[in-house]
């Protein structure tokens, strides 16, 4: 339950798109983001330090004491606040000794945030054997994307090397009225409405055109259940750079490769087939300045990918990517159907909140899986001493859809963290053993020097 304010800093109103997130919620379909993190347990009893010095440190990150609550003007709008008597207690948990980290992510990030808190939670989870522990980070998407979420995350983690993120600057407190525009400014914002009516019909006619002859999956669509299933893999960069180097292109070409040819191998394996399947990927694309002040909420757009998904040949299927990828490049992150986020601009604070529960459920129109990429320092991070191993991030999961998938790269290895509805995907794991057998099968057709190609696919 959300309490509402009359006044509050115009920079903490909550932008469209976080707005958007906010208001898209419900709970079949939380929209938190997660990453679980492990670490060796340096010595006995490492967990239970672990989750003291969370809530300590936690205590000290001021973008951790932010809850949002509703505001009178303007109508529908909302606004990120501090949490008057944040307890970082109330947050950071301790769980009982497991075997299966996994196991207990999926129950986990099925459960909604406490959206009267600031929200976001820690979960330290203890090995059976005392050898490792793990930390699920939860996140609210209306509260940070990828990079945000990785900068609040980090800043409980040992102190290292890297360069202190710079505070967003605060103005002056705002009247109620001060979110209407300033006459004197009119003529710019009229041309700025006009381009921006422009790319928004130019980003509707893209979506129009990106559903015809769209050859999905019914085992990528769900009804809501409000169950979660997590699985992750760890593959070896270097692996990924000898695709990369034999083909060219990018790392990310690479790996949406090879949620491509999972997703065949898992399609054929469940008995669904893949002939034919050409699902439209979500790929999102972070809008922050490299340096500078890094503001809370969301900054993305994304690109729309057709995965080959039906094409046999894992080459050829690395190549359409490729191809697929640089078109998108081409046009940029601001326009093309990709760039769904970006019409959240173009409605009121009221058309989110009244509109919400519809936006939700049109997920399922505009792609059918999506994929992240999430950046990780090289540097080795730990906690308490205890160093970091691995780290698989968890994208939240739309509505009408059974699967998301974030990968990040981190200390040579390359992490899927994958998220699904666990009553539509009872069998994550065969997924999960097929995004390894995809890669090693790219790695030994680049070996066999098969009638590849180098450059993209002509058209």
């Amino acid at each position: 339950m959300t309490t509402t304010t009359r006044t509050a800093d115009t920079s903490d109103l909550l932008a469209p798109l976080d707005l958007a997130f906010w208001n898209i919620e419900t709970a079949e379909h939380p929209m938190h983001l997660g990453a679980l993190g492990v670490f060796e347990a340096e010595t006995p009893g490492a967990a239970e330090r672990a989750a003291r010095l969370l809530a300590s440190r936690a205590a000290a990150v001021p973008g951790l004491r932010l809850r949002i609550r509703s505001v009178w003007l303007p109508v529908g709008g909302a606004v990120r606040t501090t949490a008057t008597g944040f307890d970082p207690l109330d947050h950071v948990t301790l769980a009982e000794p497991m075997g299966d980290f996994h196991a207990a992510a999926g129950a986990l990030m099925q459960r909604p945030l406490e959206r009267g808190k600031p929200p976001w939670e820690a979960h330290v989870l203890p090995a059976r054997d005392g050898s490792r522990f793990a930390v699920l980070f939860k996140f609210h998407h209306a509260l940070a994307d990828g990079l945000r979420a990785l900068m609040l995350a980090a800043a409980v983690m040992d102190p290292t090397d890297l360069p202190a993120a710079r505070p967003v600057p605060v103005g002056p407190a705002a009247s109620r009225w001060d979110w209407l525009p300033d006459p004197r400014k009119l003529p710019g914002l009229v041309r700025d409405t006009v381009a921006d009516v422009g790319r928004a019909l130019d980003i509707g006619s893209s979506v129009a055109r990106a559903t015809l002859g769209v050859r999905s999956s019914d085992a990528l669509t769900s009804d809501a259940t409000g169950t979660r299933r997590t699985a992750g893999v760890a593959l070896d960069l270097d692996d990924v750079h000898r695709v990369r180097k034999t083909v060219g292109g990018t790392v990310n070409d690479v790996l949406i490769a090879v949620v491509a040819g999972a997703l065949r191998r898992w399609l054929d394996e469940r008995g669904d087939g893949s002939e034919g399947v050409e699902p439209r990927a979500l790929v999102p694309v972070s809008r922050r300045r490299p340096r500078g002040a890094q503001p809370p909420g969301n900054r993305l757009s994304g690109y729309l990918v057709r995965l080959p998904v039906g094409d046999p040949d894992p080459l050829a299927r690395l190549r359409s990517v490729r191809t697929a990828m640089d078109r998108n490049k081409d046009a940029g992150p601001n326009r093309g159907a990709g760039a769904v986020a970006l019409l959240a601009d173009h409605v009121p604070p009221l058309g989110h909140w009244i509109g919400g529960p519809v936006v939700a459920q049109a997920a399922r129109l505009l792609f059918d899986i999506l994929v992240t990429s999430v950046p990780l320092p090289s540097l080795g991070l730990r906690l308490d001493g205890c160093p970091l191993t691995e780290v698989y991030p968890f994208a939240p999961l739309a509505q009408g859809q059974a699967l998301a998938v974030a990968v990040s790269t981190y200390r040579g290895r390359v992490h899927f963290g994958l998220v699904a509805d666990a009553a539509a995907v009872p069998d994550l794991d065969v997924l999960a053993r097929s995004v390894r057998e995809e890669l090693a099968g790219l790695v030994a057709a680049c070996a066999e020097g098969s009638s590849l190609v180098k450059g993209p696919v002509a058209t």
